[in-house]
């Protein structure tokens, strides 16, 4: 039998999926009811899947998404205002590929992160790279990265993925140097990346937020005015969770 060898050829050529259902194939006694042919797509597809598999989660671990939420799972029965048909739409990336933004606003506690996560990991499947970064905590990073010279390569990072995704962004006013860093981020990304941003403070406090008028009309051309928006209401479904794992 040719088994060993093949599997060995396989794996040198780097072609994992084929050997390991090559590998079942030989002990379920499967191959011998198949045409060449048919065995060869079966091989050829486990390989393409077991790729897939793989690039997805190297994306998924880079994204570092701040919740496991997929679009599928998605509530709409909470109460709101959540849009069924725009999300819907939103999910399916065309957005993404106009190089647009998205801004969801609402209270705390109505899902905003999640939702922002939930689109995440679908662009992530849609073979787009995906970067969640919490603002306040960014904001920090970027402090600590003048000193060490890590800033450059930060920002570079910042501007080159498919969706960035800005969590909680408006908790406390932004100093002159997180209003330099903003603007160099939404700059290197206008018209070429996307962005979602996600902010219990409405758009209208967001030129207050910014703090220096020059400042807060360039970041605001950049990220607002080619945007979409998911205007949530309501009480906070935290309030409201029965179950720890409860949908979003």
């Amino acid at each position: 039998m040719l088994t060993h060898p093949t599997l060995d050829q396989l794996q040198a050529l780097g072609l994992h999926g084929m050997a390991k259902a090559f590998t079942d194939m030989e002990a379920q006694g499967e191959g011998k009811a198949l045409a060449h042919g048919e065995w060869l797509a079966l091989l050829l597809e486990r390989e393409v899947s077991m790729r897939h598999d793989k690039r997805l989660a190297a994306r998924l671990r880079y994204a570092k998404l701040r919740q496991q939420a997929c679009v599928e799972d998605v509530d709409y029965k909470a109460s709101r205002g959540l849009d069924r048909s725009q999300f819907r739409k939103l999910a399916e990336g065309q957005w993404i590929e106009e190089h647009t933004n998205l801004l969801i606003l609402g209270p705390a506690g109505v899902g905003k992160s999640w939702l922002a996560s939930a689109l995440g990991h679908k662009a992530c499947r849609d073979n787009r790279s995906v970067l969640y970064q919490r603002v306040p905590k960014l904001f920090a990073e970027l402090a600590l990265a003048r000193g060490d010279g890590r800033h450059p390569r930060l920002l570079r990072m910042l501007g080159r993925v498919d969706l960035l995704i800005l969590d909680d962004w408006g908790l406390e006013p932004l100093d002159a140097a997180a209003r330099h860093d903003i603007l160099e981020i939404l700059d290197d990304r206008y018209g070429r990346r996307s962005t979602i941003v996600t902010s219990q403070l409405p758009v209208e406090r967001w030129h207050q937020l910014i703090g220096d008028p020059t400042y807060a009309d360039a970041v605001l051309d950049r990220l607002v005015h080619n945007a979409n928006r998911l205007e949530l209401t309501g009480e906070s479904l935290r309030r409201s969770r029965a179950l720890p794992n409860q949908k979003s």
